[in-house]
Protein backbone atom coordinates (compact mmCIF):
# COMPACT_ATOMS: atom_id res chain seq x y z
CA UNK A 1 0.00 0.00 0.00
CA UNK A 2 2.82 1.94 0.42
CA UNK A 3 4.40 1.82 -3.12
CA UNK A 4 4.61 3.29 -6.64
CA UNK A 5 2.48 1.16 -8.44
CA UNK A 6 3.22 2.96 -11.71
CA UNK A 7 6.96 1.34 -11.37
CA UNK A 8 5.51 -1.97 -12.05
CA UNK A 9 2.69 -1.43 -14.55
CA UNK A 10 -0.11 -0.62 -11.82
CA UNK A 11 -1.82 -3.73 -11.32
CA UNK A 12 -1.06 -5.38 -14.77
CA UNK A 13 1.09 -8.37 -13.20
CA UNK A 14 2.32 -9.07 -17.11
CA UNK A 15 4.63 -6.08 -17.78
CA UNK A 16 7.26 -7.02 -15.10
CA UNK A 17 8.25 -10.56 -13.65
CA UNK A 18 7.06 -11.37 -10.53
CA UNK A 19 10.36 -11.33 -8.10
CA UNK A 20 11.53 -7.88 -9.63
CA UNK A 21 8.23 -6.89 -9.43
CA UNK A 22 8.11 -7.35 -5.31
CA UNK A 23 11.53 -6.08 -5.23
CA UNK A 24 11.00 -2.86 -7.40
CA UNK A 25 7.28 -2.52 -4.75
CA UNK A 26 9.43 -2.88 -1.59
CA UNK A 27 12.16 -0.48 -2.73
CA UNK A 28 9.25 2.53 -3.29
CA UNK A 29 7.83 1.91 -0.45
CA UNK A 30 10.74 1.70 1.83
CA UNK A 31 11.48 5.17 -0.13
CA UNK A 32 7.60 6.45 0.25
CA UNK A 33 8.55 5.66 3.98
CA UNK A 34 11.38 7.69 4.52
CA UNK A 35 9.96 10.94 2.40
CA UNK A 36 7.20 11.08 4.67
CA UNK A 37 6.91 13.36 7.72
CA UNK A 38 5.93 11.05 10.07
CA UNK A 39 4.95 7.69 10.73
CA UNK A 40 4.00 5.90 13.70
CA UNK A 41 3.96 2.47 15.15
CA UNK A 42 1.40 0.89 17.19
CA UNK A 43 3.20 -1.07 18.84
CA UNK A 44 5.25 1.92 19.88
CA UNK A 45 2.14 4.37 21.37
CA UNK A 46 4.82 6.60 23.45
CA UNK A 47 7.35 6.97 21.14
CA UNK A 48 5.05 7.55 18.54
CA UNK A 49 3.04 10.39 20.31
CA UNK A 50 6.39 12.11 21.21
CA UNK A 51 7.83 12.13 17.00
CA UNK A 52 4.56 13.22 15.96
CA UNK A 53 4.30 16.33 18.91
CA UNK A 54 7.67 17.32 17.58
CA UNK A 55 7.14 16.71 13.84
CA UNK A 56 4.08 18.71 14.23
CA UNK A 57 4.82 21.18 16.90
CA UNK A 58 1.29 19.99 18.27
CA UNK A 59 0.42 18.72 22.14
CA UNK A 60 -1.89 16.05 23.04
CA UNK A 61 -4.33 16.19 26.17
CA UNK A 62 -3.47 12.77 27.29
CA UNK A 63 -0.63 10.69 27.04
CA UNK A 64 -1.31 8.04 24.57
CA UNK A 65 -1.88 4.56 26.12
CA UNK A 66 -0.05 1.31 25.27
CA UNK A 67 -1.64 -1.63 24.95
CA UNK A 68 0.87 -5.24 24.51
CA UNK A 69 -1.79 -7.13 24.31
CA UNK A 70 -4.04 -8.61 21.15
CA UNK A 71 -6.62 -11.44 20.74
CA UNK A 72 -3.65 -12.73 18.02
CA UNK A 73 -1.54 -13.20 20.90
CA UNK A 74 -3.91 -15.97 22.33
CA UNK A 75 -4.15 -18.38 19.45
CA UNK A 76 -2.06 -21.45 19.26
CA UNK A 77 -0.30 -21.45 15.98
CA UNK A 78 1.95 -24.91 14.62
CA UNK A 79 4.95 -24.19 13.41
CA UNK A 80 4.36 -25.26 9.74
CA UNK A 81 1.51 -22.58 9.67
CA UNK A 82 3.30 -20.14 11.28
CA UNK A 83 6.06 -20.58 8.73
CA UNK A 84 3.62 -20.25 5.71
CA UNK A 85 2.17 -17.15 6.58
CA UNK A 86 5.83 -15.92 6.97
CA UNK A 87 6.74 -16.79 3.08
CA UNK A 88 3.37 -15.19 2.20
CA UNK A 89 4.28 -11.86 3.85
CA UNK A 90 8.15 -11.69 3.47
CA UNK A 91 8.24 -8.40 1.58
CA UNK A 92 5.55 -7.25 4.19
CA UNK A 93 8.10 -8.39 7.17
CA UNK A 94 11.20 -6.74 5.74
CA UNK A 95 9.25 -3.57 4.89
CA UNK A 96 8.22 -3.61 8.59
CA UNK A 97 11.83 -4.35 10.02
CA UNK A 98 12.81 -1.41 7.75
CA UNK A 99 9.88 0.78 9.08
CA UNK A 100 10.99 0.02 12.79
CA UNK A 101 14.39 0.77 12.34
CA UNK A 102 13.75 4.12 10.59
CA UNK A 103 11.48 4.88 13.21
CA UNK A 104 13.92 3.98 15.72
CA UNK A 105 16.89 6.23 14.30
CA UNK A 106 13.94 9.25 14.03
CA UNK A 107 13.54 8.74 17.63
CA UNK A 108 16.92 8.57 18.58
CA UNK A 109 17.72 11.66 16.75
CA UNK A 110 14.60 13.92 17.37
CA UNK A 111 15.25 12.81 21.74
CA UNK A 112 19.44 13.83 20.78
CA UNK A 113 18.73 17.13 19.22
CA UNK A 114 15.47 18.42 22.46
CA UNK A 115 18.77 17.44 24.81
CA UNK A 116 21.38 19.45 22.75
CA UNK A 117 18.44 22.15 22.49
CA UNK A 118 17.62 21.83 26.75
CA UNK A 119 21.71 21.97 27.42
CA UNK A 120 21.56 25.32 25.06
CA UNK A 121 18.70 26.68 26.82
CA UNK A 122 20.16 26.07 30.42
CA UNK A 123 23.27 27.78 29.46
CA UNK A 124 21.79 30.64 28.04
CA UNK A 125 19.91 30.75 31.30
CA UNK A 126 22.58 31.02 33.45
CA UNK A 127 24.22 33.39 31.21
CA UNK A 128 21.60 35.40 31.27
CA UNK A 129 20.65 35.55 35.29
CA UNK A 130 24.15 36.01 35.59
CA UNK A 131 23.25 39.70 34.17
CA UNK A 132 20.36 39.73 36.81
CA UNK A 133 17.62 38.73 33.75
CA UNK A 134 14.76 36.45 33.90
CA UNK A 135 15.16 34.62 30.94
CA UNK A 136 12.53 32.02 29.82
CA UNK A 137 12.83 30.60 26.19
CA UNK A 138 10.43 28.83 24.35
CA UNK A 139 8.50 26.21 26.45
CA UNK A 140 10.60 23.40 26.98
CA UNK A 141 8.96 19.74 25.84
CA UNK A 142 8.75 18.23 29.25
CA UNK A 143 6.61 20.79 30.55
CA UNK A 144 3.26 19.58 31.16
CA UNK A 145 1.21 21.60 29.10
CA UNK A 146 -1.97 20.56 27.52
CA UNK A 147 -3.16 22.80 25.06
CA UNK A 148 -1.85 25.08 22.47
CA UNK A 149 -3.05 29.04 21.96
CA UNK A 150 -2.63 30.82 19.22
CA UNK A 151 -1.62 34.47 20.22
CA UNK A 152 -0.86 37.28 17.63
CA UNK A 153 2.94 38.95 17.75
CA UNK A 154 3.65 41.88 15.91
CA UNK A 155 1.81 41.05 13.25
CA UNK A 156 2.67 36.54 13.32
CA UNK A 157 0.76 34.13 14.36
CA UNK A 158 2.91 32.35 17.31
CA UNK A 159 1.62 28.83 18.57
CA UNK A 160 2.50 28.95 22.29
CA UNK A 161 2.41 25.68 23.74
CA UNK A 162 1.97 26.86 27.36
CA UNK A 163 -0.53 29.45 26.95
CA UNK A 164 1.66 32.03 28.42
CA UNK A 165 2.94 35.58 26.58
CA UNK A 166 6.30 34.80 25.00
CA UNK A 167 9.49 36.25 23.49
CA UNK A 168 10.47 38.97 26.12
CA UNK A 169 11.83 38.71 29.08
CA UNK A 170 9.34 39.56 32.43
CA UNK A 171 12.17 42.13 34.12
CA UNK A 172 13.95 43.34 30.87
CA UNK A 173 11.66 43.65 28.43
CA UNK A 174 14.22 42.20 25.70
CA UNK A 175 13.78 40.41 22.67
CA UNK A 176 14.63 36.77 23.33
CA UNK A 177 16.42 34.97 20.99
CA UNK A 178 14.08 33.30 18.11
CA UNK A 179 13.82 29.37 17.06
CA UNK A 180 15.34 30.19 14.61
CA UNK A 181 18.33 31.71 16.17
CA UNK A 182 18.22 28.73 18.42
CA UNK A 183 18.39 26.21 16.07
CA UNK A 184 21.68 27.88 14.09
CA UNK A 185 23.15 27.93 17.47
CA UNK A 186 22.47 24.33 18.28
CA UNK A 187 23.75 23.46 14.70
CA UNK A 188 27.30 24.98 15.24
CA UNK A 189 27.44 23.24 18.47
Amino acid sequence: MLADLSLVGCYNMSTVPEKKRAQLLLESAKKNLRDMAFFGLTEYQRKTQFLFERTFRLRFIRPFMQYNSTRAAGVDLDNATVQHIEELNELDMELYDYARDLFQQRYQFTRQQERRQQRIRNHMQQSHQGLGLSVSLWPSHSQASSQSTLEEEEGERVVREDGQEGGRTEEAGARLPTEDYMNQIINRW
